[in-house]
């Protein structure tokens, strides 16, 4: 009995299965998943500040020390679809890279049709989740808006000195400005803030050519990459799948300096970048606790359940014609938003 490759189980692996579109602030930052079995998403953000524990005599009651507890917030996801129309010729045309004249019969052909869609389908959802994670880490903030939604900025409170913006003589370039004394300071204020030690640091192409053309830091800048026992170069510990876009340029001291130049078409079809020109970011990898959030699919054939994305397909008789869903319910999360920042430094 042949396979209804159109069937909801059937798509679930297809799309499991799939190569997984570049996603390097996603894998650096954003590494945990939860799932909520509800329409809002649920956060909590600690308030807690780094105090010592109090000294008292032995003979006296211990001091109360108040519980500075946390913040819950909650934030019903905008809903993402996007939903494809197949052509109900193009099982008789050639597919794209087929030998010419054709080789393949109509079967392969939809199932090569619906094998690149999806892709298509789960690379659109990977890249929005990838500008919320760029939102989050430059701004502390993810704005939401889109049609008949309105525009709603979740803001997980991060310190407003955690964003910095140099201007006149202190921008990045010029005379008397060592670009390391401001990462020191920054990572220091990190710390600070937060407690999390930022090693990590991102830079647009802009930023990092102002960097490395400082006389002492070109001096400084470490390139030697970790080698296997083959001699093979493997650059820095990678953090998933999501490199093929950003580049390790070297490091100095304990720092590890990347440089990503991704972009996306927004809905207004013009390119962006994923970070704007002179932008700098430090983070901590593990001690942001980034976490991608997912609230209920709001469909019956997905049973209602929580997860990353639910695809389904349906066939529609007069005319006929083939449809193709992708759902999610995304937010973003920084548990420790105080663990990024960012700078503008020119």
């Amino acid at each position: 009995m042949p396979v209804d490759i159109f069937s909801t189980h059937v798509l679930t692996r297809v799309i499991e299965n799939l190569h997984r579109p570049s996603s390097f602030l996603l894998d650096s930052f954003f590494g945990s998943e939860q799932t909520e079995e509800s329409e809002e998403i649920h956060f909590d953000i600690d308030k807690s500040k780094p105090r010592l524990t109090p000294f008292v005599s032995p003979l006296v009651a211990g001091q109360v020390v108040d519980d500075e507890g946390y913040v819950t917030k909650s934030f019903k996801p905008a809903y993402a679809k996007d939903k494809r129309r197949f052509d109900p010729l193009r099982p008789l045309k050639r597919s794209i890279g087929e030998k010419i004249g054709g080789t393949l019969t109509p079967q392969q052909r939809i199932e090569s049709n619906l094998n690149r869609t999806m892709m298509k389908q789960l690379k659109n959802l990977t890249r929005r989740e990838e500008v919320m994670a760029s939102e989050a880490l430059r701004t502390g903030k993810i704005t939401v808006e889109g049609d008949n939604y309105p525009t709603v900025v979740v803001d997980f409170g991060r310190d407003p000195e955690l964003t910095v913006a140099l201007a006149g003589s202190s921008r990045w370039g010029e005379a008397a400005v060592n670009p390391l004394d401001d990462l020191e300071d920054w990572v220091a204020t990190v710390q600070e803030k937060s407690g999390a030690v930022a090693r990590t640091v991102i830079m647009d192409t802009k930023a990092w050519r102002l960097f490395k053309s400082n006389e002492k830091i070109e001096k400084l800048l470490d390139i030697r990459r970790l080698r296997d026992d083959a001699g093979i170069n493997l650059g820095p510990i990678a953090f998933g799948q999501g490199n093929e876009l950003a580049r390790y340029v070297g490091s100095i001291g304990d720092l590890d300096f990347w440089i990503y130049n991704d972009r996306y078409v927004d809905e207004q079809d013009q390119t962006q970048k994923l970070l704007p020109d002179y932008t700098v970011l430090l983070g901590s990898t593990s001690q942001l606790e980034g976490t991608r959030c997912y609230g209920s699919i709001l469909d019956e054939k997905a049973n209602y359940r929580a997860q990353r994305y639910f695809s389904k397909s349906w066939l529609e008789e007069d005319p006929a014609v083939r449809w193709l869903l992708l759902q999610s319910a995304p937010l973003l999360v920084p548990y420790r938003p105080n663990a990024s920042f960012c700078a503008t430094v020119r």
